[in-house]
């Protein structure tokens, strides 16, 4: 079944809206697309009728299974092209992720599997998220929020909890990014803010709000060789 660009973009709106919580209303959807509800309601009728998703009015809804399929489809798509486009044509991260909007699109399943194999199947994209194979399974990691990482403890971060262009050339700019070690040697309670050091630099602060947006790896250094573990 084909779906048009606005079918996707609702598929995989709803899918993202339901991994924070389980039923999504029209009123949080119109605010994730920026569109209006009653918009948001004539598309679910569409989408209820090709059986994408579970929808009562009033009540709420979710994705099908087959709905769910979808969009899992759609994400995997969009993580593998902001894979390519970093880690082969060069963009920064910060620049990706509005052409992988357009390109999730291309309805080729040939060319995606080319492409995952092309990448050498990659399981994170450039941000830390999980890229779905072609059966939809994703890796799961254990990461924690950098503010609940302990003093003094090493961590490397595994994935930003947002994607916008602000927010990743504020992290470029700290030369903070997917796999950077830092420690953290001070928290402020004033405003919450911490204090890190990366490497051998110069400890800096970074804002309570910056640091929610980071999920970190804790790291575990050997009392017997030194080593450092995941």
């Amino acid at each position: 079944m084909n779906f048009s660009t606005s079918e996707e973009n609702y598929i995989k709106a709803i899918y993202h809206l339901q991994q924070a919580n389980n039923l999504v209303t029209t009123n949080e959807l119109a605010t994730e697309l920026n569109t209006k509800a009653a918009s948001v309601t004539d598309m679910l009728k569409k989408l209820k009728t090709k059986k994408m998703l579970h929808y009562e009015p009033y009540q709420g809804f979710t994705l099908s299974n087959e709905g769910k399929k979808v969009a899992l489809g759609i994400v995997r798509k969009h993580r593998l092209w902001e894979y390519f486009l970093v880690n082969k044509l060069e963009f920064g991260w910060d620049e990706v992720h509005s052409i992988a909007e357009e390109l999730e699109h291309i309805h080729s399943p040939v060319l995606i599997e080319k492409l995952d194999a092309y990448l050498s199947y990659p399981k994170f994209d450039p941000h830390g998220d999980p890229i779905p194979d072609i059966n939809g399974k994703m890796e799961t990691t254990k990461q924690i929020n950098l503010t609940d990482l302990e003093l003094n403890a090493k961590a490397e971060v595994s994935a930003v909890g947002s994607q916008s262009s602000e927010l990743l050339e504020l992290l470029r700019h700290k030369n903070i990014g997917i796999g950077t070690v830092l420690e953290v040697i001070r928290k402020f309670t004033f405003d919450n803010s911490i204090e890190i050091v990366i490497k051998k630099n110069p400890p800096f602060s970074i804002s309570h709000q910056l640091a929610q947006t980071l999920f970190v790896k804790p790291l575990y250094v050997s009392a017997t060789d030194g080593s450092i573990t995941k």
